[in-house]
C-alpha cells in the first residue's frame, strides 16, 4: 500500500481563537510520528504561555520564536520579560530572529526610493495567500530555529503558524537552513483555517 489515512482538522476561521486546539493537534501528531519538537510564534508571550500551559505534561521540547527586537519599533522587543523569564525557568526555548522571507528585503521593497518586490518577499507572499499565512508563519519560525542551531536538520518538527494572533495553523515540516531553502519540506498540513 502507498498511502496512509491522516486526520486534518480545518477552523471554520483563522485567527487565536484557535491556539489551544491548534497546539492540542500539533501534540498530538507529535506523538503519533515520534517528533520531539513543537515549534511555536509569538509576539507578545501570550501564545507562549497557552503552549506551555498545555504542553507541559508531555515528552514534547517547546521552542518559541518571536518577533525580532524593533519589529514593531525601533529599540523594542514585544515580547513580555517576566512571561520570558517564566518559561525559561521552565525549560522553554524561547529564540528571536529576524523574519529569513523579509528582513532586509523589506526595507527596500517599501523604500519610496527604491521600491519593488523582492523573491524572498514573493514566496512569503505566495505561502500566505495561497495556503494559509499561518503556513508561512510556520516555515519562517522553521527556517529561524533551525539557522539559530535550535533544531537539526533533518529531524522533522511540528511547526504552528498564525494569522494575526494566536496560531491556527499545524505543519509537520523537515527542516532546513534558509541558504538551503529548497531543501525544506512541509510534509504535512495537518491543521489549518478553510476561511483565510
Amino acid at each position: 500500500m502507498g498511502y496512509c489515512t491522516k486526520k486534518v482538522y480545518y477552523f471554520d476561521k483563522p485567527g487565536d481563537a484557535n491556539s489551544r486546539d491548534a497546539i492540542r493537534i500539533g501534540a498530538e501528531r507529535a506523538q503519533e510520528l515520534g517528533i520531539s519538537t513543537i515549534i511555536v510564534p509569538s509576539t507578545s508571550g501570550r501564545t507562549a504561555q497557552i503552549a506551555y500551559e498545555e504542553l507541559k505534561e508531555t515528552p514534547l521540547r517547546l521552542v518559541i520564536v518571536t518577533h525580532v527586537v524593533g519589529f514593531s519599533s525601533p529599540g523594542v522587543w514585544e515580547f513580555d520579560s517576566e512571561i520570558a523569564s517564566s518559561l525559561r525557568k521552565e525549560g522553554v526555548t524561547i529564540i528571536t530572529g529576524t523574519h529569513v522571507l523579509s528582513g532586509l528585503e523589506r526595507a527596500f521593497s517599501s523604500s519610496p526610493k527604491v521600491g519593488g518586490g523582492s523573491r524572498s518577499e514573493a514566496v512569503a507572499h505566495a505561502l500566505r495567500k495561497v495556503i494559509a499565512v499561518g503556513l508561512k508563519v510556520a516555515v519562517e519560525c522553521t527556517l529561524i530555529a533551525t539557522d539559530q542551531g535550535t533544531i537539526s536538520v533533518p529531524d522533522e518538527v511540528i511547526a504552528l503558524g498564525g494569522t494575526g494572533s494566536g496560531v491556527d495553523t499545524v505543519c509537520v515540516i523537515r527542516p532546513s537552513h534558509t541558504q538551503h531553502f529548497f531543501d525544506l519540506q512541509v510534509r504535512e498540513i495537518v491543521a489549518m483555517p478553510r476561511d483565510r
